[in-house]
């Protein structure tokens, strides 16, 4: 998907969808400011303020239904050309839309744009009735989604957030873990870094209220906004030399403040801190002796080792050693724990990864005993 920069002197019954719409901070609303930046890979934590408490996120719902639509693109059963007809219960949605009419047809490709870009309710209700069957299926499938993901307080009722604002509970560190997700799929990268486009033949234009898109380095999406009950926010990504910070933004009395602040935490992560595979111990046991069994030991396999996130300079204070028991007792499962290689900052443990049986070892007996005394004999 591409981008299209279209610029002409004079447009001529063209409604603009934009993602703010017109907002106005009330001076006795009091919301609660949250933030966290994450690492992706590992999705480390390194900076974070009520990064865990639940807050009406509002539109950032959206986030989810574009996942789930995502996911049937990915996996062939919706494709971007496919075109989608309009039902009268998506025409009827308020706030942000591209004015579609009952039984317009608009392809899925104009869909994420419309949604993406454009923070479009009405384009958003196609998706989810697409996708779920109802609107009200949709939204079990989102909260089955950021169950799947992890999202421990995270509570949707809708596909776009903009009805019932309040009832869309999440945190930012739910949200960031939603947006890691979604930076794995590269075909959305084009709608999320894309800052103006047009639907419906040109009739509708979109422009992107996260400003980011347009000027910071590496940027990969992902969403701004404004809620009643939420306050400006801004969730966006970025990513540099294969490393992608993730920073979430909630709660803000202005525009401005949540972009820049996502902008000077996405700045942390690239400028102070380093992200890398720590080095395994130089021998790592092959196999463990097993007690009772019918082999005498059994290999060993051992864990994926996760990347670290730390200042940069502190890489030489990682070291690693390797706790391992003495034997296994029979009967053993492929799984079975043996040990584990331990990584340390100093004197102090960041994380293990196990050492495990890589198969099984049943237990002797008198009966299989025989059998390999009689095999030996035959063969003698």
């Amino acid at each position: 998907m591409k981008c299209k920069m279209r610029f002409t002197g004079i447009f001529l019954a063209v409604a603009v969808c934009v993602s703010f719409g017109n907002f106005a901070v009330s001076a006795d609303k009091e919301y609660t400011f949250s933030e966290i930046l994450i690492e992706k890979s590992g999705g480390a934590v390194i900076s974070g303020v009520n990064e865990e408490t639940p807050i009406p996120v509002g539109t950032a719902a959206k986030l989810m239904t574009v996942l789930l639509a995502a996911e049937q693109v990915d996996s062939g059963k919706l494709s971007l050309d496919d075109k989608l007809k309009t039902s009268a219960y998506a025409n009827s949605m308020q706030g942000a839309q591209v004015w579609l009419m009952p039984n317009e047809e608009i392809t899925v490709d104009e869909l994420f744009k419309s949604v993406i870009i454009g923070n479009a309710n009405d384009a958003a209700a196609v998706l989810a009735e697409k996708v779920g069957g109802t609107a009200d299926n949709f939204a079990k499938l989102m909260n089955e989604k950021a169950a799947e993901l992890g999202m421990e307080n995270t509570s949707f009722t809708n596909f776009n957030g903009y009805y019932e604002d309040e009832k869309q509970v999440s945190t930012a560190k739910d949200i960031a873990k939603l947006c890691a997700k979604l930076s794995e799929y590269e075909f959305l990268r084009g709608y999320f870094t894309c800052w103006r486009d047009f639907v419906r033949g040109g009739g509708a234009e979109l422009v992107t209220t996260n400003t980011l898109v347009r000027n910071y380095k590496g940027i990969i999406g992902f969403k701004a906004g404004f809620t009643e009950n939420t306050g400006y926010y801004a969730v966006c990504g970025a990513e540099r030399d294969g490393v992608t910070y993730i920073a979430a933004v909630f709660g803000c009395e202005d525009e401005e403040f949540a972009l820049s602040e996502a902008k000077r935490l996405m700045n942390m992560g690239f400028s102070e801190y380093t992200v890398f595979v720590p080095p395994l111990p130089e021998k790592i046991p092959a196999e463990v002796s097993v007690k009772g069994g019918m082999f005498r030991t059994v290999p060993l396999k051992l864990g994926n080792v996760r990347s670290v996130v730390l200042p940069k300079g502190a890489a030489d204070s990682i070291s690693s050693r390797i706790v391992l028991t003495d034997y296994l007792y029979a009967p053993v499962e492929a799984g079975d724990k043996a040990g584990e290689v331990q990584f340390l900052r100093g004197d102090k443990m960041m994380f293990a990864v196990d050492l495990t049986a890589s198969q099984p070892v049943d237990k002797m007996d008198i009966k299989k005993a025989l059998v390999i005394i009689i095999k030996k004999l035959l063969t003698f």
